[in-house]
């Protein structure tokens, strides 16, 4: 399962779920770096593979603008950070090395599902119409979407008229307040390493990518996965 990009965790929690099978991460932690010392490359296939993580910041400034009529998260409802309702999303777009390269990754809160797809540019208009695609076939369960303060989401007034919804927007240089999108980019890292050239990346391999990441069981869903968990969402909605 490493090499399909499950972490020591997800392995855990898969065989005990699925198969009655008790062992712990520590101990898969524990054989991957033995293997790594051996000459091994295990450790690849580990999100970080042992780096630690780069904080993006700015000396605590704000050098992107302001975007026109933006509403602040301070603004959004309690209900979202409970993390019991679903329907609320987090959007953010993923570059290429070089800067050549564009992905729209947007995870749904709840049940952690995603959907990402390649833009031609971070545009406005590229990233706002591949939002409106991407979350049209579950418009009834986008109630709102929370962006961070890049220009490419100026557009969101569009986007909250398509999807009737509301979108948000987190205070500048604070990605913890969209910690899900933020970890979830980090997932797609393994499939895309920030060595990659996206431009260079098909369609076919963005869609392969994101479903595998849907197919992970996942800890916070009891170990069912975000494909699983969306689908009984929409079940539900539909009943």
């Amino acid at each position: 399962k490493l090499p399909q990009c499950w972490s020591p965790e997800q392995i855990s929690g898969w065989l005990e779920r699925e198969h009655e099978q008790h062992l712990s991460h520590e101990s898969i932690y524990l054989r991957v770096w033995a293997d790594k010392k051996a000459g091994g490359q295990l450790y690849q296939h580990l999100r970080r593979r042992g780096k630690k993580y780069q904080w993006r910041g700015s000396n605590g400034k704000t050098s992107r603008g302001q975007i026109k009529n933006r509403v602040s998260i301070s603004e959004r409802p309690a209900v979202v950070d409970e993390k019991i309702e679903a329907g609320h999303w987090e959007i953010d777009t993923v570059i290429g090395k070089g800067h050549k390269g564009v992905l729209v990754t947007i995870v749904e809160r709840v049940t952690k599902f995603t959907r990402s797809c390649k833009v031609a540019s971070k545009s406005a208009a590229c990233v706002t119409a591949a939002t409106i695609k991407l979350l049209t076939p579950f418009k009834d369960l986008v109630l709102s979407i929370t962006a961070d303060n890049g220009k490419e989401f100026a557009c969101h007034e569009k986007i909250a008229a398509k999807l009737a919804c509301d979108v948000y927007f987190a205070n500048p240089y604070c990605s913890w307040e969209r910690g899900l999108n933020e970890n979830t980019n980090g997932l797609i890292r393994q499939s895309f390493p920030k060595c990659t050239d996206l431009s260079k990346v098909t369609d076919q391999e963005v869609r392969r990518a994101i479903d595998r990441l849907n197919k992970r069981p996942r800890k916070l869903l009891g170990y069912k996965t975000p494909a699983f968990a969306m689908t009984e969402k929409m079940a539900a909605l539909a009943a």
